[in-house]
């Protein structure tokens, strides 16, 4: 659901490719604007639009593609050869658990990251690539779901046919911005654009009324980038302006490809740039698009157009197919303030310039090779580190996965994911459930009052697991073997229709935000919904075959993490049913306040690289969710040993083994570039402080290891933070 938000254990994500996950791509093809940030749901752990272990980190290489080797299937569930014990727990327990796998382990070149998301994400791929190569052999398949993902995918695999065809596919495209006559051209190449999924000026879609969660309503934000946040473009530091010289230098050579003339294109390019800066000055930065309440700015369609008098929105309507919009949400008004006097004052051969940029890099990853190329060069190594481009088949399942990404996890559930993984994590929630329940009910700083609300709200959680109970209805979506990026384009214009099509109708409380394939899990606050596809349902975070300590350890504080997430900073300003409303009272949001506070001081003073800390406000919803689903999670667990044996393994005790598996769920090494864009954009803290923050505020953890007060990862008793 490229439109939907959500909060995940890896970062905010669309429902595109779970190889996309915790190693975002450019972006899925035809990714439109940032998604309406009313909600940016907590809880995914980590990812861009955001996530296989080799037990061994050695490589195999096939021709000049080095790939993981398989994962070993008889590993055990805590692999005590991952740990440096030259490192003491107290000094340092990210290091300490998962030091030995980090010594021996290399960052492949096609990833920018590497660490146990990423591994579980090449089994998955692996999974994809039989169900998509087999779908590809049944060319008279009677299931139109097999018929549809085999010929994405055979028509993505035929490479030879892409690198004849290079951009000749998008000629009517193109041909229609060539035709942009005046302004009024302009307006309905923006409508125009929005129905393929491409960014242009600001974003457009549909989306629960905040306050209203029964019914859907238009949603118009802020977007029109092409950079990852405002912030590229309006850092004043040396290493951002040569970012934004690079860039340029991107845009310059992309139009050149599409045939322009390279001095005249690296013109376009500046002059590009000067506008989606000037929209970058007018948008909220990613801190304050968390607050909920200020982006929601329910409004006619005649206040809108008093705001951007420029702009005829009638027109606008018209030519997205949607005459009578009703009702819409302007999330971030300044903004629109800002864009009408772009759209007015930029003259049309620069609107056209633009046009042509964000039709070729919403269609790059889809093209011929000088094109695939380019935009990995920039967004890829240039941005995050990344050394080598991946191999083809992965990058057509990434996309198969994005476009059409119900029909592939469909066929992926039925070989790949046993009923018994969702009869047993059903277990798991109700456990972790019930272990909140208890938690909320004994805090000492919440009143009754607000107590009884939060119990209601709990108890209304509704669970996903797996997959949909009902699947996407794909039938009106043309698929063939032709080419590759017209299917593409084709698969985003059925979803955007999907997405108006909801507009002034009641919710469907059934669909998801994620494909089963993923490896993440999210808390949709509008829907107050956990959900837990089948892609993460695997070791380590899920293994049939593990002691209770490790299972709770893994998924469980996943679980836990995505429950917390629903009482966070933003999730709490939700009620059981998913509308925006105040259901504290003043007392006890003081109180969440005050502790919300300690929590953004404790992760503003971890310093990944010299110079560069992460921003505990932008990271404020995750980290609470980290601290409390850990502590949840181990409670749950203590309910679960009651009146067991509680033995050893491998010379550990059970309440040992659940840090030390929750530990191994972050285990990962990172490029510097690819921690610096983390740090500036993503809403999750990196993996050592997702470890060792939350560790450092839970008494449990220092009894388990017998920590001494004030050592590393013990913090001081008046500094230890505990909301849940």
């Amino acid at each position: 659901m490229r439109n939907s938000t959500c909060l995940s254990l890896l970062g905010v994500l669309t429902a595109a490719t779970a190889l996309a996950q915790t190693e975002p791509q450019k972006s899925p093809p035809l990714a439109t604007a940032t998604p309406p940030p009313s909600v940016q749901t907590a809880g995914k752990i980590p990812a861009e639009k955001s996530p296989p272990p080799p037990t061994s980190p050695v490589a195999q290489t096939q021709g000049e593609i080095t790939t993981p080797t398989p994962e070993d299937k008889n590993a055990p569930p805590f692999d005590i050869a991952n740990m440096d014990t030259s490192v003491k727990p107290s000094d340092d327990f990210f290091l300490y658990a998962n030091g030995g796998w980090i010594k021996r382990t290399p960052i492949p070149p096609e990833y920018s990251r590497w660490g146990s998301f990423n591994q579980l994400i090449e089994k998955n791929n692996d999974a994809l690539h039989n169900v998509a190569e087999r779908a590809t052999k049944e060319a008279t398949a009677t299931d139109p779901d097999v018929k549809k993902v085999g010929d994405y995918y055979a028509s993505g695999m035929d490479e030879a046919t892409v690198e004849v065809a290079r951009a000749k596919p998008l000629a009517d495209e193109l041909k229609r911005i060539d035709g942009v006559k005046d302004r009024n051209d302009v307006l309905k190449e923006i409508a125009h654009l929005h129905t393929l999924g491409v960014t242009s000026l600001f974003g457009f879609t549909s989306g629960q009324d905040d306050k209203n969660s029964t019914m859907v309503i238009a949603q118009a934000y802020q977007g029109g980038l092409g950079m990852p946040d405002r912030d590229y473009y309006t850092k004043t530091d040396d290493a951002s302006k040569k970012l934004r010289d690079q860039y340029v230098q991107h845009v310059t050579k992309m139009l050149t490809l599409l045939g322009e003339d390279p001095k005249a294109a690296g013109e376009h390019a500046k002059k590009i740039l000067a506008l989606e800066t000037s929209l970058a000055q007018a948008s909220r930065t990613k801190v304050e698009l968390r607050d909920p309440q200020k982006n929601y700015n329910k409004m006619k369609t005649s206040a809108l157009q008093a705001l951007t008098p420029d702009f005829k929105w009638d027109a606008y309507f018209q030519e997205s197919n949607l005459p009578d919009p009703g009702d819409l949400n302007v999330g971030q008004p300044d903004f629109f303030k800002g864009a009408n006097k772009v759209f007015a004052s930029t003259p049309v051969e620069v609107w056209k310039e633009y046009f042509r940029w964000h039709l070729v890099h919403a269609t790059a990853s889809e093209l011929s090779a000088d094109f695939v190329n380019e935009n990995f060069n920039f967004y890829e190594t240039t941005l995050r580190g990344t050394k080598q481009i991946k191999p083809r088949w992965k990058r057509v399942v990434a996309s198969t996965d994005s476009s059409i990404g119900e029909a592939l996890g469909k066929l992926y559930v039925a070989d790949y994911f046993p009923p018994e993984s969702k009869a047993r994590m059903l277990d798991l929630v109700n456990n972790l459930r019930s272990a909140l329940a208890d938690r909320i009910k004994t805090l000492e700083w919440m009143d009754d009052a607000t107590k009884e609300a939060a119990l209601k709200k709990l108890a209304a959680f509704t669970v996903k697991i797996g997959y949909p109970d009902k699947w996407r209805d794909y039938s009106a979506l043309q698929i063939d073997h032709g080419p590759f990026v017209l299917n593409a384009i084709r698969a985003s214009m059925f979803d955007v229709h999907r997405e108006l099509n909801k507009i002034g109708k009641p919710v469907d409380r059934s669909e998801w935000g994620m494909t089963p394939p993923t490896v993440n899990a999210y808390y949709n606050p509008k829907l107050n919904e956990i959900v837990f596809p089948a892609g993460i349902l695997q070791p380590p975070f899920f293994n049939p075959k593990a002691d209770d300590a490790i299972n709770y350890g893994g998924i469980g504080a996943v679980i836990g993490h995505e429950m917390t997430h629903g009482f966070d900073d933003q999730g709490r300003q939700f009620d059981e049913v998913g509308n925006l409303r105040d259901w504290w009272t003043p007392e006890s949001a003081a109180k969440f306040k005050e502790r919300s506070g300690a929590i953004v001081k404790q992760y503003s003073e971890y310093e990944p690289l010299p110079g560069l800390h992460v921003n505990g406000e932008l990271t404020q919803g995750e980290n609470i969710a980290d601290i409390g689903g850990v502590k949840i999670a181990y409670a749950a667990l203590q309910k679960a040993l009651a009146g067991k044996p509680q033995e050893k393994i491998d010379g550990f005790t059970p309440e040992q083994r659940f840090f030390l598996g929750f530990a191994q769920i972050w285990r990962s090494v990172q490029r510097d570039e690819d921690l610096k864009l983390m740090v500036n954009t993503n809403p999750h803290s990196p993996a050592r402080y997702r470890v060792n923050g939350p560790l450092s505020d839970l008494v449990e953890f220092q009894k388990a290891f017998n920590l001494p007060d004030n050592c590393p990862m013990v913090r001081p008793a008046e500094k230890k933070v505990n909301i849940w």
